[in-house]
């Protein structure tokens, strides 16, 4: 073998082997088409990845904390359902670190095999949650049963495999193209303005993206005295430090008492810190979730 020819068998070897190494693997709920899929198409178009897809938010876990996958992508909260309190307890049971946040629009759509009409349907197949904020379209046609099943996009794709006529689902536009199905009406949710926050994490003590933060997640327990909850969101003011966001997790191993994770912003690191260190000696238990880019 030539010099040159042995030297371009090396660097393709290498070229390979480094997308490997780089290459992002990412855990999402679901399967692709669903909206975890649609925030990872968006938070890493520029990235090299491929995806690992999940039955159920433990499964997701699971996969970052053995190392099958590098992130996970995690919805945590939504606009008009509120927070997923079980996520919350994920995250912190299991040590993780948060390095990012998106906030994404909601737009179900009653997606068919093709060819049908809304008066030959009489099923429709969805998670709870987006049978819940559609029920308002359905009134209007209550020969249509509603059926719940545990992911939007799998029931598309459900359908599409097995091309089940009478039988719809109601999902993101990205699975109707993906499977190549039909959209019989677009944006059937309620409430128009339906946002979900997710969160992009990883295991702790794994490489952070390098990134300028302007946003944390803290959670700490506070005496259970009256007053040690206002004290702490005073110093928290007083740091000139915005809060966006408390919520209260009952501690299991004892009753009556909580934690609460918080999400602040502020304009200058040197507030920042100047807060965290306050809050490590009034609270019990503080800890930082993460730092990352405000969403």
């Amino acid at each position: 073998m030539s010099f040159r020819k042995k030297n371009a068998l090396q660097f393709l070897y290498f070229s390979i082997f480094a997308l490997f190494i780089l290459e992002e693997k990412i855990a999402i709920q679901g399967i692709k088409g669903s909206f975890h899929h649609t925030v990872v198409n968006s938070c890493f178009k520029n990235t090299s990845f491929s995806l690992l897809e999940c039955y159920s938010f433990d499964e997701l876990i699971q996969r970052v904390l053995i190392g099958e996958a590098t992130k996970g992508v995690l919805a945590i909260e939504n606009s008009i359902a509120g927070s997923i309190m079980p996520n919350y307890q994920l995250i912190d049971n299991d040590n993780l670190e948060i390095t990012g946040e998106y906030f994404c629009e909601i737009n179900h759509n009653l997606i068919t095999f093709p060819g049908q009409s809304i008066s030959e349907i009489k099923e429709v197949h969805s998670h709870p949650m987006a049978l819940q904020q559609c029920k308002v379209f359905f009134e209007k046609y209550p020969h249509i049963k509603l059926i719940e099943a545990n992911d939007t996009a799998r029931v598309v794709k459900v359908l599409a495999k097995e091309k089940q006529k009478n039988v719809g689902a109601i999902a993101g536009k990205e699975a109707a193209a993906i499977y190549n199905m039909e959209i019989l009406f677009e944006n059937i949710q309620t409430i128009k303005n339906n946002i979900t926050r997710f969160l992009i994490i990883q295991k702790k003590g794994q490489p952070a993206p390098s990134q300028s933060y302007n946003k944390a997640s803290l959670k700490f327990l506070v005496d259970h005295k009256r007053g040690s909850l206002a004290a702490v969101l005073n110093v928290i003011s007083d740091c000139k430090i915005n809060m966006t966001k408390i919520q209260s997790v009952p501690v299991i191993a004892t009753p009556g008492k909580y934690a609460f994770f918080l999400d602040i912003v502020f304009d200058s690191l040197s507030d920042f810190e100047k807060c965290k260190s306050i809050l490590r000696i009034m609270t019990e238990e503080f800890r930082i979730l993460g730092t990352y880019p405000k969403g």
